[in-house]
């Protein structure tokens, strides 16, 4: 029993010691930290509260009605913010995302550079390794065979904007890859929108793969839903975002810009719609394999006359229709919504 005691003792008289060396090996790295500036820790997010939904029994035989045409698997949810009016079909079955990862891709990078990890202006090198394949869409690459020098900021205007794969196959690199994207999503309490591979995966031997970064719509749509209510936190004053801001709230209003001013999609959400209506949205595109394609998706925010705003997610998957019929199943679904709750 002395032994013991003994042991014990000289176990405890070692802990300060052991503390001043884990403290001293924790200050180094602060130290190290880039421009010598302290990570902010990871928040403790509260996911949003819920909302009081009520379901639209009418609005949802039209949307079931339209999405025959497609020949395929649709998905939908959309839900007017302000009354929590909802109409929807499929929405907890998983669909393949293709580009429309990019934009939780983009949220989880702000969110690191709202914890001091990375800024917006920061020039990340682009390598001819980080080049999607040719077929996927790519201005950076074809416009810079050699690669090169691009800001976050920029990287991101190319991902929403172009729904360029090398840029956001960059912007996933520098985040640390999906598993940290997927951490951020569970993070903000988003459970069924995963994210395994990078966009340069997609579509080649293996098939499948893209099946394996899928969404709910209602997880989309909740994703939405996030990205808007910060952006109301925000200063209207400042057009371009610092890293001051607190409880990752900087930059929703710069990724609503990039994804207004998102360049495909024309004939999808907004394709219907009265002209100049705005919309903040990103699509998703798959090739085909056996006349089938795999995804035709379009996500966004639509603000009405009113001041309004419906968050809607319409994916449509393994459908053998043409693409202005699949195109047009989702310009037909957002219209019907439209002229639900635009009045």
């Amino acid at each position: 029993m002395m032994g013991l005691l003994h042991d014990m003792r000289d176990k405890f008289a070692l802990l300060p010691i052991f503390l001043l060396v884990c403290l001293s090996a924790c200050s180094g790295r602060m130290d190290a930290a880039k421009n010598s500036s302290m990570l902010s820790p990871t928040p403790q997010t509260t996911p949003l509260a819920k909302i009081a939904l009520k379901p639209d029994a009418e609005l949802e035989k039209q949307i079931a009605d339209i999405a025959r045409d497609a020949k395929g698997k649709v998905g939908v949810t959309s839900v007017l913010l302000e009354t929590g009016d909802t109409a929807g079909l499929n929405a907890n079955q998983h669909y393949p995302m293709q580009s429309v990862y990019k934009l939780p891709i983009s949220m989880a990078v702000t969110d690191q550079i709202d914890r001091g990890r990375h800024n917006l202006d920061e020039k990340i090198t682009v390598m001819k390794t980080d080049f999607v394949r040719k077929g996927q869409r790519s201005p950076l690459r074809d416009e810079n065979p050699n690669g090169g020098e691009f800001t976050i900021r920029e990287l991101m205007r190319l991902a929403l904007v172009e729904s360029d794969g090398t840029a956001s196959d960059v912007l996933l690199r520098i985040l640390g890859g999906p598993l940290e994207a997927q951490a951020y999503l569970t993070k903000i309490g988003i459970h069924d929108i995963k994210i395994v591979s990078y966009e340069r995966e997609i579509g080649g031997t293996d098939w499948d793969i893209q099946y394996k970064n899928w969404a709910t719509p209602t997880a989309a749509v909740e994703l939405l839903r996030i990205l808007y209510e910060r952006q109301k936190s925000e200063p209207t004053s400042n057009s371009q975002p610092t890293n001051s801001e607190p409880n990752g709230q900087t930059h929703a209003r710069l990724l609503l810009q990039f994804m207004a001013d998102s360049m495909p999609g024309a004939r999808r959400l907004k394709g219907l719609l009265p002209p100049g209506t705005p919309i903040a949205h990103k699509t998703g595109t798959s090739g085909a394999r056996n006349n089938i394609e795999s995804a035709t998706n379009d996500i966004g925010i639509i603000t009405l006359p009113n001041g309004n705003h419906i968050v809607i997610a319409v994916l449509v998957s393994d459908s053998p229709a043409n693409e202005k019929t699949r195109e047009g199943v989702i310009a037909k679904i957002a219209k019907a919504v439209w002229d639900r709750w635009a009045n």
